[in-house]
């Protein structure tokens, strides 16, 4: 598996600790920034990752930022990607059994630490498997 990760400044140090959690994995993994605490946009870390997502550069992607509602709202904007906010175990696990999700959001101002790690562990665990085909699919007609 494949991931891309990025954050914006105030997810910075969230990013470095899920980072962790992906080499002690042995997870494949490319970083898209920030790569300091010096502000940035957020949606400009969002259109760099997303599209390789999108494109299948990479299998799932990881976008964080204070609440991970910005960087949700910019992955979802891109046609056949499907990003949630998981600041839960449950809610991780139903972002890719029933949405097919490919891109988790977080938000550093949210969620701790060691409960990002949890997650991000169970995400990673779970196998894509198309989700709730019939519910997916009505989604994806909505972009059509």
């Amino acid at each position: 598996m494949r991931i891309a990760i990025g954050c914006d400044e105030n997810a910075y140090d969230l990013k470095n600790t899920l980072l962790e959690v992906l080499k002690e994995k042995g997870v494949e993994y490319e970083d898209f920034g920030v790569f300091s605490k010096d502000p940035v946009d957020y949606p400009d870390i969002a259109s760099k990752l997303v599209p390789q997502v999108q494109n299948g550069n990479f299998d799932r992607g990881i976008l964080i930022c204070g609440t991970g509602l910005g960087m949700a709202i910019c992955a979802n904007k891109f046609k056949g990607i499907r990003a949630s906010v998981c600041h839960d175990i449950y809610s991780a696990q139903r972002s890719i059994l029933s949405n097919d999700c490919q891109v988790l959001c977080m938000g550093a101002l949210i969620i701790g630490k060691s409960l990002a790690q949890e997650i991000l562990k169970v995400w990673l665990a779970i196998e894509r498997t198309g989700g709730t085909v019939k519910k997916v699919k009505k989604i994806n007609d909505f972009e059509n």
